[in-house]
């Protein structure tokens, strides 16, 4: 077997989607997240790592199933609506628990986080903005001329 096109498969995949809009909005998503998860870290409000090390894993999972072009295989689920629930969930849950970060807590680490994190939140509502013009069904217009051909 050519091992130039063995290791084309998953690498050039993996290139291919991250210069697409999603792959890169996804991968700014795992960025913040991960920015996020070391920021909660060095700082006092260590209990808010949940969120994001919960959101980190999803976006991975997410960014995995659309590289390797799982969604077209796996049918039984419907992943634009997936998608968009994660990144609105995403949304909410950052923007809600960074501004209590940023009223609560006065450490440095914490701010970052809280600032980040209201940035992850603007991130994770446009995601939740481009995909949801996906999942309207298209309508196509009913006819309005006669039909007896005149």
């Amino acid at each position: 077997m050519d091992s130039s096109g063995s290791s084309k498969g998953c690498m050039g995949k993996f290139s291919s989607f991250v210069r697409t809009q999603k792959g890169l909005i996804l991968a700014a998503e795992i960025i913040a997240c991960i920015i996020i998860l070391i920021c909660y870290g060095a700082s006092v409000t260590f209990g808010y790592t949940s969120l994001a090390v919960c959101m980190l894993v999803y976006c991975i999972v997410i960014f995995i199933i659309y590289t390797c072009e799982l969604d077209n295989q796996l049918s039984f689920i419907h992943w634009g609506w997936t998608d968009f629930i994660r990144a609105l969930i995403g949304a909410v849950a950052f923007l809600i628990t960074s501004l209590i970060v940023l009223i609560g807590h006065h450490d440095g680490a914490g701010i970052a986080a809280g600032v980040i994190g209201l940035l992850a939140a603007i991130l994770f509502g446009y995601d939740a903005y481009t995909i949801f013009p996906k999942l309207r069904k298209t309508h196509t217009a009913a006819p309005t001329g006669s039909t007896d051909g005149v």
